[in-house]
C-alpha cells in the first residue's frame, strides 16, 4: 500500500505565504504525475497544479505567477510554494500521485487526506 502524508496548511493573512508538502511512503516503485487540489466549501474540486515526472509544471490560471509546484523523487515528495495568498485560495488542498507500485505497466492513484488552508481579509 502507499501512504500519502500532507503538511503545511494554516491560517495566514491575505498576502501572506504557506508551503504545502505531501509524503509518499510505502512501496513505490515509481511515481509518475504528482498534483495538488482544493476544494472550496460547496465548490468542486479543482486541479490547482501537476507536475511530471520530467518536472513539467502546469497551474490553473488563477494561481500563475503566485503558486510554484515542485517534487524531489529522492524524498518522493512534492510541494506547493503559495505565494500573495487571497481569500479566494481558502481551501482544503489534496495531493494526489499516480504510482507504480509493482509493475511499470500498472499505475494507481492515490490521495492525501487533505489540509486546510484558510486566508483572511
Amino acid at each position: 500500500q502507499v501512504q500519502l502524508v500532507e503538511s503545511g496548511g494554516g491560517l495566514v493573512q491575505a498576502g501572506g505565504s504557506l508551503r504545502l508538502s505531501c509524503a509518499a511512503s510505502g512501496r513505490i516503485r515509481s511515481i509518475n504525475d504528482m498534483d495538488w487540489y482544493r476544494q472550496a466549501p460547496g465548490k468542486q474540486r479543482e486541479l490547482v497544479a501537476s507536475i511530471t515526472s520530467g518536472s513539467s509544471t502546469n497551474y490553473v490560471d488563477s494561481v500563475k505567477g503566485r503558486f510554484t509546484i515542485s517534487r524531489d523523487n529522492a524524498k518522493k515528495t512534492v510541494y506547493l510554494q503559495m505565494n500573495s495568498l487571497k481569500p479566494e485560495d481558502t481551501a482544503v488542498y489534496y495531493c494526489k500521485v499516480v504510482v507504480a507500485t509493482t509493475s511499470l505497466y500498472n499505475w494507481d492513484t492515490y490521495w492525501g487526506q487533505g489540509t486546510q488552508v484558510t486566508i483572511s481579509s
